[in-house]
């Protein structure tokens, strides 16, 4: 039987022990009332279902004190530790609680205002993520320039006190959603590549943005092109120096593949648990290439796991920048790959009905179907309702190894900047 991994057990101190018990009991008592209804529900590929239960759920979680805590408690956070952190993200994932709405404002900007922010920028913005009064979403990739980062195009110019954007992004998840955009934009004309780029904050509702979704195969619509012409920011509203954005960036994508994979990681096991059990009633299990294949995946499932703890230790290190830099390449590489090949596993598991939409696959763990009265919020259309929960996973985890970065990226760099291979040609 596939066991889901708890943190580090034995290795708690008697603080981390009364947190965790802490956690788990809040969670317990709050998912049994008006929000028990949202349990498991969100995430990739499924960010449609009930986003304004989850909305409140969140900010219900902010009103208690469990949003931000590692952060300072002079910006709102706890200063928990780095291990109190990891046993709430696990202690989240264990109680099947809904994905959160805020994770790009709290895991992703919030780190990087307190690293590279003015003052003024953390006390005008971090409240509002805090509390998930306002939503981000990150302007990185466009359609010339995908994962490469450093090729952008989307260009910014200062004019007075303000700053005019003009470009397109691509695959910005939720940005139909967003209040707010944090964008990389080249602010000096006849720059390349990583120099001359500025980091951005940008309000997305005004008339010089918009947001087109992209629907996926799915059927529901997370990601989104987004258009700026002659959009509008306030001067003071570029985090770091202008022209040198790059280096925010990448801060913003080390704290990206950060303490919350932990939680992911759970949710990757109760994923493989399940698919154990129906390989087991179907009879899958009994093939012993696909069981040796189970099991090479809870192997997988403990590679990420100790490369994810001994990730963040470092992260509180004097680490060398090329090694961090392959570190979280490596993390990226692991997760994606290892569920992109847990869909394809459960496809084999299921054999010739999982290639038949709406197929009578009784006793399938999870829900089959995402109903319309849990589908509230996003443009597009409705999700299919044809797709058991599954053949989602398999079609879905395809944008694992895209998004974030995708394979090719992160392989080239471990091979240019750790271990100093040349570099591709371009």
């Amino acid at each position: 039987m596939i066991q889901t991994p708890d943190a580090a057990a034995g290795t708690d101190t008697s603080a981390d022990v009364k947190f965790r018990a802490d956690v788990r009991e809040w969670l317990v008592e709050n998912l049994e009332s008006e929000f028990r209804e949202l349990r498991g529900l969100g995430g990739p590929g499924r960010e449609h279902e009930a986003f304004d239960e989850r909305l409140e759920w969140d900010r219900h979680l902010a009103a208690a004190g469990w949003t931000c805590l590692g952060w300072p408690e002079q910006y709102g956070g706890r200063d928990a530790t780095l291990r109190q952190q990891v046993i709430f993200h696990e202690e989240y994932a264990k109680a099947d609680a809904p994905s959160r709405v805020s994770h790009l404002g709290e895991e992703l900007l919030g780190p990087t205002l307190l690293a590279f922010g003015t003052e003024e920028q953390k006390q005008r913005f971090l409240p509002g993520i805090r509390s998930v009064t306002e939503l981000w979403c990150q302007g990185y990739s466009e359609p010339g320039a995908g994962s490469d980062l450093a090729a952008v195009t989307t260009s910014a110019r200062l004019e007075g006190d303000e700053w005019r954007i003009n470009g397109q992004k691509i695959w910005t998840s939720l940005a139909h959603l967003a209040d707010w955009c944090f964008v990389i934009a080249r602010t000096e004309p006849g720059s390349s590549r990583h120099h001359g780029l500025s980091y951005l904050l940008v309000p997305m509702r005004q008339d010089g943005v918009e947001v087109r979704p992209i629907i996926q195969l799915t059927g529901t619509a997370e990601f989104n092109e987004v258009f700026f012409d002659d959009a509008r920011t306030e001067a003071s509203l570029v985090v770091g120096e202008p022209g040198k954005g790059w280096g925010v960036a990448m801060g913003t994508l080390t704290f990206e593949r950060g303490i919350s994979t932990v939680g992911q990681q759970i949710r990757f096991a109760r994923e493989l648990a399940d698919l154990e059990a129906v390989a087991r009633d179907n009879g899958a299990l009994e093939n012993p290439v696909l069981a040796e294949r189970i099991d090479q995946a809870w192997v997988g499932l403990r590679v990420l796991r100790a490369h994810a703890l001994r990730t963040l230790a470092s992260a509180h290190e004097n680490v060398d920048p090329r090694t961090a830099a392959g570190q979280a390449s490596v993390s990226k590489l692991l997760w994606a790959n290892w569920h992109r090949d847990l869909g394809e596993l459960a496809m084999d598991v299921l054999g010739a009905p999982g290639l038949i939409a709406q197929s009578p696959m009784g006793g399938l763990p999870g829900p089959s179907v995402v109903t319309q009265a849990a589908a509230s919020g996003p443009v597009g259309r409705p999700p299919t309702d044809d797709l058991n929960e599954w053949q989602r996973l398999f079609l879905f985890s395809r944008a694992d190894t895209i998004y974030g970065g995708s394979n090719e990226v992160q392989r080239n760099i471990i091979s240019e900047r750790v271990l100093g291979l040349p570099r591709e040609a371009r």
